[in-house]
């Protein structure tokens, strides 16, 4: 009974201590690290490799890439402009990443999810409405106008949605990775590389083998 006690506080503190030390991207140990985009990188890194601190300059932290509208006209009617290491290379280990969300009128943001960042969202034009749902299901949703802001937690699927007829929204987004990586929960179920096997995405979604085929081309898969 002790050694069995043991195995699973053992367990429990190594559980623990994976936790404590999870978090969306690691502290930069330098007041920055400019990205060095030019030169080759002939080895990997979680990020990329920093110019000379020497040749860093003011424009390297500045960007105008969110100043310009994104182009809606695709099925779903939206478009996500991201800063980067190459449009922002003063972004480079500062753990943030910043988007700019154009959404046409009827548009949809579709339910996707961003696995390694929180995000928070600001509505600056038009009225957006915006939900996650949680582990248990629940939703938790609202109407945004321009000023509102709204969080969604890391990892957890959420939308946009601009119901307005006539309007176009935009909003601009902030998340807590230099890389939160994005997915489109429908595309990426029904037009992943090799395909998800027809039996599994019908007893999933309890849709028929015509149903998978219409989704699928409909998705462009």
């Amino acid at each position: 009974m002790k050694t069995k006690c043991s195995i699973l506080l053992q367990l429990f503190l190594g559980v623990a201590l994976l936790l404590g030390m999870a978090k969306s991207d690691p502290d930069p140990l330098q007041d920055y690290c400019i990205a060095d985009n030019k030169s080759p990188q002939y080895f990997f890194t979680n990020g990329a490799p920093c110019i000379n601190p020497d040749e860093a300059e003011s424009s390297h932290f500045a960007t105008s890439v969110l100043s310009k509208p994104g182009n809606t006209r695709n099925i779903f009617g939206f478009n996500v402009t991201l800063t980067n290491t190459v449009n922002l290379p003063g972004l480079n280990t500062q753990g943030l990443t910043l988007a700019r969300v154009d959404i046409a009128d009827n548009g949809i943001v579709v339910p996707h999810s961003h696995p390694r960042a929180s995000e928070v969202t600001i509505c600056l034009e038009g009225l957006i409405h915006v939900g996650f749902v949680d582990t248990s299901k629940r939703l938790y949703t609202r109407t945004l106008r321009a000023g509102d802001a709204f969080v969604f937690p890391k990892g957890l699927i959420h939308y946009l949605y601009n119901g307005s007829p006539m309007a176009r929204a935009v909003a601009v987004s902030g998340l807590n990775s230099q890389n939160p990586g994005a997915q489109l929960t429908s595309v990426a179920t029904f037009t992943s590389i090799p395909e998800i096997p027809d039996e599994v995405l019908k007893k999933a979604f309890q849709i028929s083998e015509p149903d998978v085929i219409k989704i699928r081309r409909n998705l462009g898969g």
